[in-house]
């Protein structure tokens, strides 16, 4: 069921992303795995949020600055993901996705 209470809402955790999304978009050059992966994320975690507006405006201002549309985004970051661990805490194996 849709809301439509006519006000964005502010998402938990915009505030640490837009670091995140600041730090992509002053990446200059190709873009590494880590940063597929974070944006590849950021784009998930904001589909369809109404509200964070500017950020995900952001959002799509790094796949156009990485000349990428977000089918290829989650291409690349599948297979990433599919060679092995992105996000990985000190020595063990499960990914934070904190």
């Amino acid at each position: 069921m849709e809301r439509d209470s006519g006000k964005d809402q502010k998402h938990p955790r915009e505030d640490r992303d837009r670091l995140v999304v600041d730090q992509l978009l002053q990446h200059s050059g190709e873009p590494t795995d880590f940063h597929l992966t974070e944006l590849a994320r950021l784009r998930i975690r904001y589909q369809g949020f109404p509200g964070a507006r500017e950020l995900q405006q952001q959002l799509d201002l790094a796949l156009q600055q990485w000349n990428l549309s977000e089918e290829a985004l989650f291409e690349r970051t599948r297979a990433i993901h599919s060679q092995g661990w992105v996000y990985k805490r000190g020595g063990d194996q499960q990914e934070d996705w904190s």
